[in-house]
């Protein structure tokens, strides 16, 4: 009869094995519902022994959070190839995964959790906007983007943050239809940027010479051609 041996763990690899496995308990529940012994029975390991390796529940959760973070920021890299509609696709498609796996960890990645308020947590959050913006205006190929357009990207990856803590909550629409939607909302908001700015115009028109019939961006002006003969003729304004 032979018995097993429990390999030691080094400091650094404990921590990881703690923050994955606080990680995968705030997936499921609220960060809030988890308690420390929770996460030390998950782990194999005595309540003492997780306060050796995090002062207390508050940094074991921002560990957790970054870890967080860090990987729903990567969600939002692509390479650049092919017409830009399919590629914001994708991207929404690959964080509605994130979003669909971290539930409530996702909602309190968003909202702060534990964390809200704190300079630390709001720093993460503001983290993964920031590199999720630079990857959309990379992707547009503008050096140097305009006002208009950096309003228009930052405007567009606060609805889709929003539109994904809304969908969690009974997911009555189907994700694959609001990862379309977000795709088009992107483009409304662009065009109606270009309505009022020159250089946010010439942008747009570049970016839609790319685009195939066949593309997200090809089936909106489809679906708003659908739409054109069922809407009433504005009465022209009358000059004083």
């Amino acid at each position: 009869m032979t018995t097993g041996v429990r390999r030691r763990m080094g400091v650094e690899e404990r921590r990881q094995q703690l923050i994955g496995v606080a990680l995968e308990l705030f997936s499921h529940r609220a960060p809030d519902e988890v308690s420390i012994d929770e996460i030390a029975a998950a782990a194999g390991i005595s309540r003492p022994l997780v306060y050796h390796y995090f002062p207390g529940k508050q940094s074991l959760y921002e560990a957790a959070l970054r870890r967080a973070a860090d990987e729903l920021a990567a969600r939002f890299v692509e390479p650049r190839e092919g017409p830009l509609g399919t590629r914001l696709l994708r991207v929404m498609g690959r964080f509605f995964d994130f979003v669909e796996e971290h539930g409530p960890g996702f909602s309190a990645l968003m909202r702060g959790g534990p964390a809200a308020g704190s300079s630390t947590a709001n720093a993460m959050i503001d983290g993964v906007r920031q590199a999720a913006c630079e990857q959309i205006l990379s992707h547009l190929g503008v050096e140097d983007p305009p006002a208009r357009l950096e309003l228009v990207v930052r405007s567009w990856v606060s609805l889709a943050e929003s539109t994904a803590l809304i969908w969690l909550d009974g997911r009555r629409i189907p994700r694959e239809e609001l990862e379309v939607q977000l795709v088009h909302d992107f483009a409304a908001l662009a065009a109606v940027s270009a309505a009022y700015d020159t250089e946010m115009a010439g942008i747009v028109l570049r970016v839609l010479g790319q685009e195939p019939a066949d593309g997200p961006f090809g089936e909106l002006l489809d679906r708003l051609s659908a739409l054109a003969p069922a809407v009433p003729a504005v009465p022209p304004q009358r000059l004083p």
